[in-house]
């Protein structure tokens, strides 16, 4: 074996250490992240409710639309920070609109 093939061999090793490291470290973490996606639209939502558009033409926006499934948007509705931002009358006002 070349000593570039045994590099590539160490360097793959290492990535294989850290990775299992990493996953034995929390099995589960996958089942908490989000995506980067879901925070812009996140961020989106609040943004656009600050400048003072109601929530339900902020949802039936293209953006919205074009990036999210209605599950996702539902899901947005459950998210901290939007309920915080927007209120939770507001909130639950679109969720009583959507059904």
């Amino acid at each position: 074996m070349s000593e570039a093939d045994q590099h590539v061999a160490r360097t793959l090793s290492r990535i294989v250490v850290v990775a299992v490291r990493e996953f034995l470290r929390n099995p589960f973490s996958f089942l908490f992240t989000r995506s980067s996606g879901e925070d812009r639209i996140a961020q989106y939502v609040i943004r656009e409710h600050e400048r003072g558009r109601p929530l339900a033409d902020i949802l039936d926006d293209p953006y919205i639309k074009n990036r999210t499934t209605q599950n996702e948007r539902d899901r947005l509705l459950d998210r901290p920070e939007v309920v915080r931002a927007l209120g939770q009358d507001v909130v639950e006002s679109a969720r009583r609109q959507a059904s």
